[in-house]
C-alpha cells in the first residue's frame, strides 16, 4: 500500500512506512481525509456512501503510529487508483437528457448541419446542473495531492519533523510545468494551423496538433510533415471524430487497430479521443506512449468524472497526461467568458501543487478576433511565468520523456547525502518535505 506514495515522490521506500490499520470492508464509497479531501474506496473503520454530499467519516481520525510506521484505516493505492481510473464514476448516478448512446449517435449524425449556436443550446441542456456535482472539485481537483501530501506529513510528524528526500517533480528544479495542444476538427481548422503555429511562435511556444485521420478532412505529408519541420508536435486525434470510438469493446478493438496504423505514419507519440470520450480499461489496445483524454474535472465535458489529479500517471504502459484546464470551447460558448480570469485561476491552483497545466484551444474555436485575442493573453501569461523561472513549457513528448525518465530514478545514499542514479539525473533535482508548523512544506536542493 505505499506503492503510489513511492512513484509519486521518487523516495526511498523507508520513508513510506504505512500499514493498514484494521480489515477493510468489502463495501466502496466516499469519506473524507482531512476538512477538505473526498477519497473513494474502502474503509476499516466508520462507513463510506455512495455519494459524496453530506456528513462523510474522517479518516483521518482513525490514523496512528505503531513502531515508526503509519498506520491508515483505508488503503492510499486502492483509493488513488480509484480516483486515477475513475472507478468512483458508477457509483454517482449523474445521468442527464442528452447523454444516452442514442441520442448521441443524433447528435454526431447532425453536427455537421447544426451551427454553434444549436450545437452550443444542446450542450448547455446536455450538462445542465454542473454546478452542483460536488465531486471532482471544480475548476481544479488536487485530490490524489492532497492523499500523498497528508500522508507524507503524518509521516514526518511521527518522526520528529525528520525530512523526507525524494526526486523533485521536474527536470531543472523547474515549479510545474504547461502544455499547449490544438485539437483540430474541420477543414477550417485544418486551414488555419500554419497561422496558428505563427502566433504560438510569436510567444516562443511550441505546441502539438491533434489531426483526425478519416474523414473529417484531408491529410497530404507536406502539411504533416510542415508541423514537424517547425519544431511543433503531430499527434492522432480519435479516428473519425463521430463519438463513437469506445461505443462496445468490439468496435473500439476494432478501429484502435487503425488509429495505431495512422500513429505510425503520421510520426505520432501520443493520442486524444474525440470529445474527451474514454474506458481506460481497454487501453492495453493503443500502441501510443502517451494518452492524453482523461479530464482533472469532467463537469463541462460529455462524459463525466475526472481523473483528480494535476499530475501525469501511468496506465498500463501509456502515460497519460491530464486535462487539467477548460477548453477554450466551453470558456467561449458554454460559460460564455472571454478572459482568460479562470485560466489564471486554474494555473494557480495547479502550479500551487506544481502539476501540469494543459490546454486544448482548438483552431477553429480561435478564428475570429475576440477569442483569438483571448488565445493570445493567454499565450502572454504563460510566457511571463516562464520568463519569472515559474513553469516548463514543454511538448507532451518532452513531458512523456521527462516522465518516464524520472519513474526510473532512484535515491542511494553516499555517506551522509544522497544521489539520484538513472537516465536523465543530470536534469533531476533533489528536494526533501519538511514541516512548516503544521504545513508539509518542499525545499529544493
Amino acid at each position: 500500500m505505499n506503492r503510489t506514495l513511492i512513484d509519486y515522490y521518487r523516495c526511498p521506500e523507508e520513508f513510506a512506512g504505512c500499514f493498514l490499520h484494521g480489515e477493510p470492508s468489502s463495501y466502496l464509497g466516499h469519506f473524507r481525509f482531512g476538512p477538505e479531501t473526498i477519497c473513494y474506496g474502502s474503509v476499516s473503520n466508520g462507513t463510506v456512501h455512495s455519494s459524496a454530499r453530506g456528513e462523510l467519516h474522517d479518516a483521518l481520525s482513525d490514523a496512528v503510529v505503531e513502531g515508526g510506521a503509519l498506520g491508515l484505516s483505508f488503503d492510499p493505492d486502492q483509493v488513488v487508483d480509484n480516483l486515477r481510473f475513475e472507478r468512483y464514476c458508477h457509483s454517482s448516478g449523474r445521468h442527464t437528457f442528452l447523454a444516452g448512446e442514442s441520442a448521441n449517435k443524433l447528435y454526431y449524425f447532425a453536427r455537421p448541419f447544426l451551427g454553434v449556436g444549436v450545437r452550443r443550446h444542446l450542450q448547455k441542456l446536455r450538462l445542465a446542473g454542473w454546478q452542483s456535482i460536488p465531486f471532482p472539485n471544480w475548476p481544479v481537483d488536487r485530490t490524489v495531492e492532497q492523499v500523498h501530501e497528508m500522508i507524507l506529513r503524518l509521516y514526518v510528524q511521527a518522526h520528529d519533523g525528520k525530512e523526507v528526500p525524494f526526486i523533485w517533480f521536474w527536470p531543472e528544479g523547474f515549479p510545474s510545468c504547461a502544455v499547449v495542444t490544438h485539437d483540430v476538427e474541420t477543414v477550417t481548422g485544418r486551414d488555419f494551423c500554419a497561422a496558428l503555429m505563427d502566433i504560438d511562435d510569436s510567444f516562443g511556444i511550441k505546441s502539438a496538433f491533434q489531426l483526425v485521420p478519416e474523414e473529417r478532412y484531408g491529410l497530404t505529408p507536406p502539411f504533416i510533415e510542415n508541423i514537424g519541420s517547425r519544431g511543433f508536435e503531430v499527434n492522432v486525434h480519435d479516428l473519425n471524430h463521430d463519438g463513437r470510438l469506445f461505443a462496445s469493446e468490439a468496435q473500439f478493438f476494432d478501429r484502435a487497430d487503425r488509429i495505431n496504423q495512422y500513429g505510425r505514419a503520421f510520426g505520432a507519440q501520443g493520442f486524444r479521443s474525440g470529445a474527451l470520450y474514454r474506458n481506460l480499461d481497454w487501453y492495453g489496445a493503443l500502441e501510443f506512449c502517451y494518452d492524453m483524454s482523461v479530464p482533472n474535472a469532467a463537469h463541462l465535458d460529455p462524459q463525466r468524472g475526472g481523473c483528480c489529479t494535476v499530475m501525469p500517471y501511468f496506465i498500463g504502459k501509456i502515460l497519460e497526461l491530464p486535462v487539467t484546464t477548460t477548453q477554450d470551447y466551453s470558456l467561449f460558448h458554454i460559460l460564455n467568458d472571454y478572459s482568460i480570469d479562470l485560466w489564471k485561476r486554474q494555473i494557480a491552483l495547479i502550479i500551487e501543487k506544481h502539476g501540469l497545466a494543459s490546454f486544448i484551444v482548438h483552431p477553429d474555436y480561435v478564428l475570429e478576433p475576440r477569442a483569438q485575442e483571448v488565445y493570445k493573453a493567454l499565450l502572454a501569461y504563460l510566457a511571463d511565468l516562464r520568463s519569472k523561472g515559474k513553469i516548463w513549457i514543454a511538448l507532451p513528448r518532452e513531458v512523456n520523456e521527462w516522465w518516464r525518465a524520472r519513474s526510473q530514478m532512484k535515491l542511494v545514499r553516499q555517506g551522509n547525502n544522497w544521489i539520484i542514479e538513472g537516465r536523465e539525473k543530470d536534469k533531476a533535482r533533489i528536494a526533501y518535505a519538511v514541516l512548516d508548523g503544521d504545513r508539509l512544506v518542499y525545499k529544493l536542493v
